[in-house]
């Protein structure tokens, strides 16, 4: 188990949902948390309610100075969480460009734009911790999910990428990848959706990951392995199957 009280944990993607349920997860551990979003009012919001120190930070992670300005007010932190994300379902047949490009904009550019701004201090510090929210979804491509599933088969990789740099370093870097949430994201689908979790069983299962070690956790279990699983079938299975 890690030491929280005292820390400073900068969470992106707080207005609500899992975002928010980790935020206060954190506080309740003893953490100072920063929380940042579009909205302010759904940061006083989620600022108000938390049960120990916690202050916000409003911006968009798809305006680059907009996160400048708020990793400057924020300063050195020893976590940052990046949990923003957005999403619409629809298929190639129905291309939204501008809903895509949001999409990609904002779930993987967005993760760019933060990282840049807060690794390399995190680096020459030779601390810190950097924890990267992917999806089942990002394993393989899936049908009626143009955007969301490329955006966060992105990020998962940047995670990789970075952990494979970082690993030998003072820098922790850790990836979850969580399947259904009930959020206003999920209120979206028209289909079943197995094992959905509330988002605060959700940041439940991040907070165990973020006490831990281990760089990837992918959640809840038993769902995970047919997405990891998919990866071993051949082209002509997986899209008969998926399709």
């Amino acid at each position: 188990m890690k030491t929280w009280a005292g820390k400073r944990y900068w969470l992106i993607g707080a207005g609500d949902g899992l975002g928010a349920a980790l935020a206060h997860r954190l506080s309740t551990a003893g953490a100072h948390v920063i929380v940042s979003a579009r909205s302010e009012d759904k940061l006083q919001a989620v600022v108000a309610g938390m049960p120990g120190e916690a202050t916000y930070q409003v911006m968009d992670v798809a305006d680059d100075a907009s996160v400048r300005r708020a990793t400057d007010a924020v300063g050195a932190v020893d976590g940052v969480v990046f949990l923003a994300g957005v999403y619409w379902p629809f298929g190639a047949q129905d291309w939204n460009a501008q809903r895509a490009t949001a999409m990609a904009d904002i779930n993987f550019t967005g993760l760019m734009r933060v990282m840049g701004a807060v690794v390399p201090g995190m680096v020459q510090r030779d601390t810190g911790h950097i924890v990267i929210t992917g999806s089942l979804s990002g394993f393989r491509g899936l049908p009626g999910s143009i955007g969301y599933t490329a955006s966060k088969a992105g990020t998962m990789s940047l995670a990789e990428c970075m952990y494979a740099d970082l690993r030998r370093t003072g820098v922790q870097v850790q990836v979850a990848n969580p399947g259904f949430i009930k959020t206003q994201l999920t209120d979206k689908n028209d289909f079943n959706m197995p094992f959905l979790m509330t988002p605060q069983e959700a940041a439940e299962q991040m907070f165990r990951h973020m006490n831990g070690m281990r760089f990837k956790v992918s959640f809840p279990r038993l769902f995970s392995w047919v997405f990891r699983g998919s990866q071993l079938l051949p082209d002509w299975l997986y899209f008969r199957l998926f399709s």
